[in-house]
């Protein structure tokens, strides 16, 4: 029989939230152990390879992360990251936004109110201190009451721009705050999509910073023009990989955890299933488990209803873990995408490489009752898409983004597209069961393209070579692991954010069991966008706990508030 490993620390997942978090125990001197269920890392950075040569992202292909202090700390440029930084002036470029009658102007004030709610306007701008603030640092300690004056996203704008900061700013929604600062319709409502697919929605009451700034991370200067590490976010990560395992960390795939082993009310180690491709079953972790895998399945099936107080157990089953998904598409096709007449009068940055093709960005973008009606459908009425294809709303992703050298839009035989996605109902919570988008593929398959034909030609039998295609179910388990397709991953409100997320007894990523700790989308601040984010704000916990003792590398967040009787991460 073989003996029991042991390890200083055992990691559940190997996506980019465990991976990250194991590159940092590492450079700390830890003896970490990445266990992964399925053949490969990387979670969300997979890609897939449909055609010899052909590479496809069925879900990350945006840089959401370079204000990620990881990039320093980790030194990621050491493990083979590349990226080719590209800054713009917000008041450059291609500025007209995509509805039903065509290409409508965005105005001056829209430009200039969006680059002031991203710290653009300041002096110097704080778009990082800005993006640090709302995303890099770790919920308050529960002894600590939130309020104006801690918040530090209210910090800032109090600090660098006062005109944004109201008492009101923490209640507010997205729109709300657009109301306030910005102009045309078309604009608000092509922003609060976006939010909806990237992370805290629009019409959400609390959420309007965080709404605002996970679509920010993707337009602002220094976010690097929508620009993509080379490789694509698959690159990226395997950075983040090299950095774990060039400290010594140890990476096993084909290693699902049956259990979480609990002794004494501690956590100790975990037990493989029996299809584990290894040859011990028990893995033992001398200093703590976390479990960066999904909150349901670490708590109530990892760990299991004998370890947990009912009312934690029952707070945990109210948790849901799902909103709308994406339904993702990518197109093979004979001759290249085109516009329709009505927006071939398109700005040239609307046109992209060598082959001009198209780069729509949101569509229709006409009114916040586009934007609700679709909401609506998709969290509402939970069911297949009741909304005519003439008024679905979808964006592609930029094609500027992807490196020439990267086979993306470049394929000698035909073109391929950048992915084309729509927020559609999650499996779960469809009306006709988990597996309804499955089962109507071929039907939604054929209203993706009568949705996406409203702005393209070039989407008919004749023309389409494949159809790739990946459904609320491929989106969430086949291609990238996530869950719930967004970043927020569990529903936004006050009980949820920040310092109470998901629920009290988890907040600051710890859970009732002693050496226990979460590090997933799902259960932490601030959620999935591989930001690096939940990592290093984790590390302020494990530093607190005396698990992690970092060297020199480490600097803490500005905001973070030391837990009473605890170590102080800021001191190390």
């Amino acid at each position: 029989m073989a003996r029991d490993e042991v390890f200083d620390v055992v990691i559940i997942g190997a996506g980019p939230n465990g991976m990250t978090t194991a590159a940092y125990l590492a450079k700390c001197g830890l003896d970490v152990c990445i266990l992964e269920e399925r053949t490969e890392s990387g979670g969300a950075c997979e890609t897939v390879e449909p055609l010899p040569g052909v590479r496809i992202y069925p879900h990350a292909m945006l840089m959401y992360a370079s204000a990620a202090p990881g990039f320093e700390q980790l030194e990621l440029h050491k493990h083979g990251f590349r990226m080719e930084w590209d800054p713009v002036h917000p008041l450059e470029g291609a500025t007209d936004l995509a509805c039903t009658d065509g290409w409508r102007p965005v105005t001056q004030k829209d430009q200039m109110g969006w680059a002031k709610l991203g710290g653009m306007l300041g002096q110097p701008p704080f778009t990082r201190e800005l993006m640090r603030a709302a995303f890099y640092c770790p919920p308050h300690p529960p002894e600590v009451e939130v309020t104006d004056e801690n918040t530090p996203y209210m910090q800032v704008y109090k600090k660098h721009q006062p005109d944004i900061w109201t008492p009101e700013l923490r209640d507010m929604t997205m729109f709300d705050l657009m109301d306030e600062h910005l102009d045309t319709e078309h604009f608000k409502t092509a922003m609060a999509f976006a939010a909806w697919a990237s992370g805290a929605a629009g019409h959400w009451e609390g959420v309007a910073i965080p709404a605002v700034l996970c679509v920010e991370l993707l337009t602002l200067p220094n976010m690097g023009k929508t620009s993509l590490p080379r490789g694509g976010l698959h690159g990226y990560f395997h950075a983040i990989l090299r950095a774990a395992v060039s400290k010594g960390a140890t990476l096993r795939t084909c290693c699902p955890v049956d259990e979480i082993l609990i002794e004494d009310g501690r956590a100790v180690g975990v037990r493989l299933r029996e299809t584990a491709a290894t040859g011990g079953k028990v893995i033992r972790a001398k200093k703590a488990v976390i479990a960066a895998c999904d909150v349901h399945q670490a708590f109530l099936k990892m760990v299991g209803p004998k370890h947990l107080d009912p009312a934690v157990i029952q707070k945990l089953k109210d948790i849901s873990i799902k909103n709308q998904t994406l339904y993702v598409s990518t197109f093979h096709t004979k001759e290249v995408l085109r516009y329709k007449e009505r927006f071939a009068n398109a700005h040239p940055m609307k046109f992209v490489g060598a082959d001009r093709q198209p780069a729509c960005g949101v569509y229709p973008c006409d009114s916040r009752e586009l934007y609700y009606e679709n909401v609506a459908d998709v969290d509402g009425r939970k069911g297949q898409p009741t909304v005519p294809p003439e008024r679905a709303m979808w964006f592609q992703t930029p094609a500027q983004a992807f490196d020439p050298t990267d086979a993306q839009g470049a394929y000698p035989r035909g073109y391929i597209s950048t992915a084309f996605e729509m927020a559609v109902t999650s499996p779960d919570l469809h009306l006709e069961g988990e597996g309804a988008l499955d089962r109507h593929k071929k039907d939604m398959d054929r209203f993706m393209r009568e949705s996406y034909g409203q702005m393209l030609d070039g989407l008919d039998d004749d023309n389409v070579i494949h159809h790739w295609s990946a459904s609320g179910r491929d989106v969430e388990f086949r291609n990238t692991g996530l869950i719930g397709g967004t970043w927020c991953g569990s529903r936004h409100d006050e009980d949820q954010l920040w310092t109470n997320r998901p629920i009290p007894e988890l907040a600051r990523y710890r859970s009732p069991i002693e050496g226990l700790y979460h590090a997933h989308q799902t259960s932490g601040h601030p959620g999935g966008l591989c930001l690096m984010a939940i990592p290093y704000n984790l590390m302020h916990i494990l530093i607190e706990d005396g698990v992690a003792e970092p060297g020199d590398w480490w600097y803490a967040s500005p905001y973070y508030i030391p837990q009473e009787g605890k170590i102080n991460a800021a001191l190390r």
